[in-house]
Parts: C-alpha cells; structure tokens; sequence
C-alpha cells in the first residue's frame, strides 16, 4: 500500500524494557480514514503500542511513521495525534470551554480569541455540549464528561484520534450509547481512529478492522466478522467471544474440511486451520449460538442434560453436560410467545450447522512465536 495512502506505518518496531520485550518487531500499516481497534488481554501490547505512536515512549527497534513522515525524535505535541485518556485527565478547576480550548491555546503562532471560541463552540456541537460551555467538570455526568474529552482531543484537527479504553468507567447502557456515537462521529470525521480496548464486544461493534495481539505480537488482523467467524488460531477463538472447545482427533485430512473424531467416539466434519495428519491430537471450536437444542430424540448422536440456565431476556445460555464430552455451552433465543424456555434437568438433542466445527492442532494451543508480525489492514 502505498504511504499517502496512510496515517499509520510501523516499519520493524519493537518495544523493550530491559530484559522484557512488551512488543516483538512488527511491520503494521493503517489507511487513512479507518477504525481500527487494537485488541488483546493485558500485557499484550496493545497499550504500548498506543504509546508509540502518540510519542509517549519511543520504540526499540524501528521507524513510527504518521502520514508518511518518520515520528523519531518528535514529542507528541509536536504529533498530528491527539488521545483521548481512560480516565479522561480533564482540568477540575476550568470549566468546559476552557478544558475544550486548552489545545488552542499552545498552538503557534497564537490564534486570535475569536478563532479559538469559534473553534471551541464547533467542537462542543460536534459532540452535542453546546450550551456547556460554562459548566465545572464536577456538575457533568460521567458520559458528558467523556464528551468533554473527545471535544478536547478533536478541537485541534489530528490526523489520527487515540483512544486509551475510553468508555471502560462507563455503566453498560451509556457504553452503548457511546460506542454508536463515536462510530457516527469518526464517519462523519473521516479521521482515523486507533481504540485500545479488552473488551471483545467494543472492538467488534466499533471497528471496521480488529487487531488481535497476544505477548506483544499480531496474532490476526482482519474484519470484525472474519475474526469471529474464522480465528487464525486457538488464543483468537478463545478470547473473542465465547466457545466450547472439544477434544479429537484426525480421521480423515482433505485439506481444509477433516474428519475428526471426539472423545465420545462421535465423528464430525471440521474446518482445519493450521494442518494436521490423521492422528493428530485437534481443539474442536464449537460457538454456543451454533447449537441447535431440540427434544431428546436420540437422532443426532448428540444429547445431554441442561444442568443450568441463565436468562438474558433476549435470549438465554444453557450449560449442558454430554457424556463424554463434558459441559457446552449453548446459547438460544428466547420466543416470549412461546415460552419455550428449557430448564435444568431437562434432556436435550444437540445439532450443529456441518460448516460450525472449526479445529485447531494442539500444538496451536500457545500462540505461535514468530519473530516479526508482518500486516496490513486493507482499505
């Protein structure tokens, strides 16, 4: 891809703090305009990361290049980039306008009064505070607040928005509320956003592409659905999103469809990612929206018992133990006008769609070590 098609190169950086190497050399390219979520559990990276191309540590190994330009040595106010905090870092004794101008403010040459509260009154529309301006931080809610931030960071025009887990002290419902508005704000924008975040469903829901990394490497980069739908490997199926993993074994190798044989002695089809000759010891993922629960007829070969429930309104989880296999987990719509809620004790037949197995050798168990991660998100 070419760079002025970029905001974003990392070209070999890697990040070390004495004997611990926080990221591997990693060659990373980001298009302008994107959404990309850097996601991994902690002490992935992703963090550092962050850091990296806000200019707040500087790598290793490696050039940071922002549209093109190679970030070595320039401090991050002196970056294309503003980032929006985890714990926002706003000023307590300023009220809303003047945290919102302080950017405006260390611009040189000086921009006029005018021009900074012009400025200033167009970034609190843009995140729907105007009118706020007078207001202390200590009287907004915790979501107005987080407003207050994204303003801040916006006001001065970055190419690239970093956002640090921003919505992690937010309640549930008003995360929700502004995942979308964050989403309808980079469209509207057209600036690239890089969010760090552990949290699966953020990143999926947010994201035009999702950056897995694991022990400071990419583990895979792709489209939010193909993360989820096809994981390069165990790590990436385990932690985004749920799944029940069931042990086998090789039958029959056709390439990327096998046949493989579970602990209980059943035969399934699987996808095989990774290989695998017959014998192989394989994981076999199985997501609980893929089960199927039906009477206990005894036609599929699959059956247990339900053991527990959680009711979600919408929808409800059921574990259920399988002789031979153990507990899965299954997740099943709820139809109020049926009332076709299952419950403990009850027997079960369990089908799956063929296309649902996907298998990994164990081997693939730990994430691969490779010395350089090599990626590009596509436009």
């Amino acid at each position: 891809m070419a760079s002025e098609t970029l905001d974003i190169e990392f070209r070999g950086v890697s990040k070390r703090y004495g004997d611990v190497t926080a990221v591997h050399p990693t060659d990373f390219a980001v298009p302008k305009g994107a959404f990309i979520a850097l996601l991994g559990p902690s002490g992935c990276g992703k963090t550092t990361c962050l850091r990296m191309i806000g200019g707040f540590e500087q790598p290793t190994t490696g050039q940071v290049l922002i549209g093109g330009a190679d970030m070595a040595e320039v401090p991050p106010y002196r970056r294309p980039v503003n980032m929006v905090f985890q714990h926002y870092a706003l000023f307590p004794h300023f009220d809303v306008s003047a945290n919102v101008a302080y950017g405006l403010r260390q611009v040189r040459p000086r921009l006029t009064s005018s021009e900074i509260a012009r400025r200033t009154a167009d970034a609190l529309a843009m995140v729907q505070l105007a009118g706020f301006g007078k207001r202390k931080v200590h009287e907004l809610s915790g979501g107005q607040q987080q407003r207050v931030a994204l303003a801040r960071a916006l006001v001065n025009r970055p190419s690239v928005l970093l956002l640090d887990e921003p919505l992690a002290a937010l309640d549930k419902k008003l995360r929700t509320d502004m995942q979308i508005e964050l989403q309808n704000l980079q469209r509207e924008l057209g600036i690239t956003f890089v969010l760090v975040t552990h949290d699966q469903e953020e990143a999926l829901s947010m994201s035009d592409v999702v950056c897995v990394m694991n022990g400071g490497r990419i583990v895979q980069l792709g489209a939010p659905d193909e993360i989820y739908d096809r994981p390069a490997d165990r790590f990436v199926a385990a932690f985004v999103g749920k799944t029940n993993f069931l042990d086998g074994t090789v039958v029959e190798n056709g390439g990327n469809a096998a046949r493989i044989r579970l602990a209980n002695g059943m035969e399934i089809g699987a996808r095989l990612t990774g290989g695998g000759a017959p014998g192989a010891a394989v994981s076999v993922s199985l997501r609980p929206e893929a089960l199927r629960l039906g009477a206990a007829t005894g036609e599929t070969g699959l059956g247990g018992i339900i053991r527990n429930r959680i009711f979600l309104g919408s929808t409800a989880e059921y574990a259920i133990e399988v002789p031979g296999l153990g507990t899965l987990l299954a997740t099943a719509d709820h139809d109020a006008a049926r009332s076709d809620l299952l419950r403990p004790g009850d027997e079960v037949a369990i089908s799956f769609n063929p296309g649902a197995p996907l298998a990994f050798p164990v081997a693939d168990n730990k994430t691969t070590q490779r010395e350089t991660s090599h990626v590009e998100v596509l436009s």
